[in-house]
């Protein structure tokens, strides 16, 4: 893992290839589940999360890292590459075809867990836009609310609050609807 030191001088200077590249495989997961979240199809995160590293890679000279985080540039970076995304296209496939996408195990396990995957994403496309992206910062990316907070531009118990709201509301619909 690359050290605090590192990330914050890393774009000091034009970042070298090996430099970025630990950047990618540092960051990687988080924005691809970020994306996994928001649009619920693989392929289109995968496509979504290299749109975001070329873009970062592109523009490398403009991060300025006395006003954010790298994650944080990062972030603000995913979030306008998924607004392009649904402003030039609707999803290809809805929320509730992920139950259908294929599987190599077959176990009771697998299809129960397919089952609850459709079902969330079912939940999840009923919340507001707003709240499908807290979720996805957080739960599909797993960054706190304090960086959820500075990045969308809400206030820390605010983001925490609303979290607890559609988490309350995830919840029950979950339980009424088995």
């Amino acid at each position: 893992m690359m050290s605090k030191l590192r990330l914050t001088t890393l774009f000091g200077a034009p970042a070298s290839e090996a430099d970025f590249k630990e950047v990618y495989q540092q960051e990687l997961p988080r924005i691809y589940n970020f994306f996994r979240y928001q649009v619920g199809n693989d392929a289109i995160a995968e496509d979504l999360t290299a749109d975001t590293f070329e873009k970062a890679w592109r523009n490398r000279e403009r991060y300025q890292r006395d006003l954010s985080a790298l994650s944080t540039w990062l972030f603000t970076i995913a979030r306008r590459v998924a607004v392009d995304h649904y402003r030039k296209q609707r999803p290809a496939a809805p929320l509730e075809e992920i139950a259908e996408l294929p599987s190599e195990d077959h176990t009771e396990d697998a299809a129960q867990q397919r089952e609850d995957i459709a079902r969330l994403s079912i939940l999840l496309s009923r919340l507001a836009e707003r709240e499908r992206e807290l979720v996805a910062l957080k739960y599909g990316a797993g960054l706190t609310n304090r960086a959820i907070a500075s990045l969308i531009g809400m206030t820390e118990s605010n983001v925490g609050v609303t979290l607890h709201r559609v988490v309350q509301f995830l919840r029950s619909e979950w339980e009424a609807h088995p």
